[in-house]
């Protein structure tokens, strides 16, 4: 089942009297239960497109529907959204900041406990919001979403600053709670974290719609046909990857660590790389065939050039 359906979207902002696309023409659609992830580089339009998803943003033409219908005050009660950084009193317990929310949107006042439970917060709930860590603000911002058991929850960058234990908490917490049957829309870059979990991506560059559907579909979809390796030998990494640079096949070469790492054409085969490398008197110690990643496939669509 369709939950959300953009149609010809586009929003323009006006600056010194010239209008600025944000986004251009963009039709998506996004399935019911399914975990959706918005990306593309800074700038590219992603808060700007679930600004509209949330009904705070209105879009400029197009036709933007909630459940097959235009959303309305009612429609948005089934939408729990976290955006940028949470927004707690620092002096309140976690307890007492959901209760508060839960005036505010005038629902969940009985979901408190469940919801701290959930984010494996209740322990900690009646202490205040400034002891908490980062990646334990963001839990609490998450229950503060769960607040009145929306639908759907719509996510802009959830783990930005955390550390690598603050994100993969994160990151379990949102994919329990899609199991959970909840509809997941979320913004990221962080694509070799949201691949573990996510079932579909939509691409965005300059306000345009790259690419959308499931994970498969976008990393088998690329225009690029390529062949990605890692190899290693005795002596200098850098002297190495001169030396492979100067295959005809190989398109990338760069030193990682101890390692080159390469993007070939994809007719390279393993045989063929170590043959040539022995040819020219270099026997590798490594040679391994990397797996397509979607945050390859993203880079393959979008560039390897920040827009900012």
């Amino acid at each position: 089942m369709s939950l959300v359906v953009l149609k010809g979207v586009q929003k323009t902002y006006r600056l010194d009297a010239v209008d600025v696309p944000s986004l251009v023409d963009i039709d998506l659609e996004i399935r019911a239960n399914c975990f959706t992830v918005i990306s593309g580089p800074s700038g590219s339009g992603k808060t700007t497109l679930l600004g509209i998803v949330m009904d705070i943003l209105k879009a400029s033409s197009g036709t933007f529907l909630f459940f097959d219908e235009i959303p309305d005050a009612n429609s948005r009660k089934q939408m729990g959204t976290l955006l940028e950084t949470p927004n707690f009193y620092h002096y309140l317990s976690g307890e007492h900041n959901l209760r508060i929310a839960a005036e505010i949107k005038g629902r969940g006042l009985d979901d408190i406990d469940a919801v701290l439970k959930k984010v494996n917060l209740y322990d900690r709930r009646k202490s205040k919001f400034s002891t908490y860590s980062l990646g334990m603000k963001q839990r609490l911002a998450i229950a503060s979403c769960l607040l009145g058991n929306p639908e759907v929850l719509v996510f802009d960058e959830p783990t930005n600053g955390l550390d690598p234990a603050g994100i993969a908490e994160i990151r379990e917490l949102i994919k329990q709670l899609n199991h959970e049957g909840k509809t997941i829309i979320m913004a990221s870059h962080i694509l070799d974290e949201v691949e573990k979990v996510c079932t579909h991506v939509a691409i965005i560059q300059k306000g345009v719609l790259k690419t959308m559907g499931t994970v498969r579909e976008i990393m088998s979809s690329s225009t690029a046909s390529t062949a990605r390796f890692e190899i290693a030998a005795e002596g200098s990494p850098d002297a190495l990857m001169q030396l492979v640079r100067q295959m005809k096949g190989v398109q990338e070469a760069h030193v990682v660590e101890d390692s080159v790492h390469l993007l070939c054409e994809e007719a390279i085969t393993s045989s063929a790389l170590n043959r040539y490398c022995f040819e020219q008197g270099v026997v590798l110690s490594r040679l391994q065939m990397k797996h397509k990643s979607l945050e390859s496939t993203f880079l393959e669509l979008t560039g390897k050039v920040s827009e900012r």
